[in-house]
């Protein structure tokens, strides 16, 4: 379903401004918090410090932005631990 324009325009005056000051303040933080926290492990600079494994190429398939649009999500039952 769609969300009421009320609903967006509110959650966009008040709810957005209030948690980007959140994260804003989080990431002011980051750097001190770093230096206590594993200060040399960046796997976002240094792939090969990834913890994950690693995904066969043989696996991804090319999805285009268009074919995203029209999937039917009606025959998923939700569950509490998808929320």
């Amino acid at each position: 379903g769609s969300l009421p324009k009320w609903v967006v325009n509110k959650s966009s005056q008040f709810l957005a401004p209030k948690a980007m000051k959140k994260m804003y303040k989080a990431c002011l933080k980051y750097p001190e918090w770093k230096l206590k926290h594993d200060p040399h492990f960046k796997p976002w600079l240094f792939p090969e410090q990834s913890r994950l494994p690693a995904l066969p190429l043989s696996e991804l398939s090319l999805q285009h932005a268009d074919s995203l649009e029209n999937i039917d999500e009606s025959s998923l039952a939700e569950t509490k631990d998808d929320r």
